[in-house]
């Protein structure tokens, strides 16, 4: 795999974890019951999460094949 490649896919991960984790993170111990808006948000955070996590690897396995010597795939576009 290009080094260049692995790091622009770790650098990624590492800002996704940065930005997301903490959001996603269960809370144990409330006990308070989150309202409408705060599961949708919620989702909202865990899709983000879920889609760009894919796209990371995504990356990281077409790189790992494109060892073998074939045209890598285009990258994916950019969330909005």
């Amino acid at each position: 795999m290009d080094p260049q490649r692995l790091k622009e896919a770790y650098v990624r991960l590492q800002s996704l974890d940065e930005r997301l984790t903490h959001k996603i993170r269960p809370r144990h111990g409330s006990m308070m019951r989150p309202n409408q808006d705060q599961l949708d948000q919620k989702l909202r955070d865990l899709a983000t999460y879920t889609i760009e996590l894919k796209e990371i690897v995504h990356d990281l396995f077409h790189g790992l094949a494109g060892r073998s010597g074939g045209n890598p795939p285009p990258p994916p576009p950019p969330i909005a």
